[in-house]
């Protein structure tokens, strides 16, 4: 291991410790995008996914940053790493992973020839930002739109980090293709992948 990447790693471990946000935050299911200063200054323009406290991070200039409310992925299918935004798609269409119609075929299964077509009432809401990962493609994790505004903060989705629509559909205008996206992991968790 590089001493750089020890050091990026190390840098990660202590951000994913300690919420980002002066003042403090109270951590409400839902509460509306929001400015806030940086206690640990980030670099600008990078999305900063921190699990344990359900926010995610879209960097500014001047140690700033726009929060947002999320939910994450439950259990271990969250997958912590430093991934890219490889793809944007308004309405996406959606279509079940293999691991999702293993895990739960009585869901899933009816999606798995043709998936389902973009729209209201799609998986991936009104908009989704594709993860990739230098070396491995698209990893089939997205920070994308829901229906289901009762599902912000808490840890439920297949792998992906989840916006309301009106959120994800504010995120998506402010985030360009080639994006640094860092998901940090789950405290207790010493997983993490770097790309």
């Amino acid at each position: 291991m590089t001493i750089a990447r020890r050091r990026f790693l190390t840098g990660v471990a202590a951000l994913a410790s300690a919420p980002l946000a002066l003042p403090a935050q109270t951590f409400a299911p839902v509460m509306e995008p929001q400015v806030v200063a940086l206690r640990h200054p980030l670099p600008p323009g990078e999305v900063h996914v921190f699990p344990d406290h359900f926010r995610l991070y879209w960097t500014l200039p001047e140690g700033r940053a726009w929060v947002y409310p999320i939910r994450v992925g439950r259990d271990d299918l969250y997958e912590a790493g430093e991934f890219y935004v490889g793809a944007k798609k308004e309405w996406p269409s959606w279509m079940p992973t293999p691991g999702m119609i293993e895990r739960e075929p009585e869901i899933y299964s009816q999606y798995a020839e043709d998936g389902m077509e973009g729209g209201p009432g799609n998986p991936l809401g009104a908009r989704a930002l594709y993860l990739f990962q230098e070396g491995r493609g698209d990893t089939f994790l997205r920070i994308h739109g829901t229906n289901d505004p009762n599902s912000i903060g808490r840890a439920v989705s297949n792998g992906c980090a989840g916006l309301t629509n009106a959120h994800i559909v504010k995120l998506y205008d402010q985030v360009p293709l080639n994006t640094r996206v860092i998901l940090y992991p789950k405290m207790g968790s010493s997983a993490f992948t770097a790309g």
